[in-house]
C-alpha cells in the first residue's frame, strides 16, 4: 500500500499526511496515517524521488543521508542548486533561519522550510 502523502497548508503552517507502513512498522494497522505539522511554513514542496535514484546518488542528500525512508533536519548546505523547482511558497523567506526538514517516502520527498515540526508522530486510525 503505497504512503500517498497530501501536503496542505492551514494558515502559517503546513500538515503534511501520509500511510503508514504495517508491514514494516507492527504497531500500526492498514489504512493508519501519520500526521505532522511543521509551524510557521514558508515554502514546502512534494514532488518525485525514488529509492533506486537514491541509492544510484542521484538524489541531493543521497550520499550524506544515513538511511533511505527516514524523516531528516538537514543543516548547513541545502544543495538548492541541484534542488526541484516545484517548491510551493507561502510568504518571504523569515529573517531568523527557518529548519529544513526533508522526508523520503517511497515514490515522493517532501521538504519544508518551518520554525519547527511535531516533535512526534500521531497516528490517525484508519477510517
Amino acid at each position: 500500500m503505497p504512503p500517498a502523502p497530501v501536503a496542505a497548508r492551514s494558515g502559517n503552517d503546513v500538515v503534511f499526511e501520509f500511510r503508514l507502513n504495517p508491514f514494516q512498522f507492527k504497531q500500526f494497522s492498514r489504512g493508519d496515517r501519520g500526521r505532522l505539522v511543521f509551524r510557521n511554513c514558508w515554502r514546502y514542496r512534494l514532488g518525485g524521488t525514488n529509492d533506486e535514484g537514491w541509492y544510484l546518488g542521484q538524489c541531493r542528500f543521497s550520499k550524506i543521508a544515513p538511511a533511505w525512508g527516514e524523516f531528516y533536519e538537514v543543516n548547513g548546505d541545502l544543495k538548492l542548486e541541484s534542488s526541484p523547482d516545484d517548491w510551493v511558497v507561502l510568504g518571504p523567506e523569515p529573517d531568523a533561519p527557518a529548519k529544513h526538514f526533508l522526508f523520503y517516502l517511497r515514490d515522493e520527498t517532501f521538504e519544508c522550510d518551518a520554525e519547527g515540526g511535531s516533535s512526534r508522530l500521531p497516528v490517525l486510525p484508519a477510517r
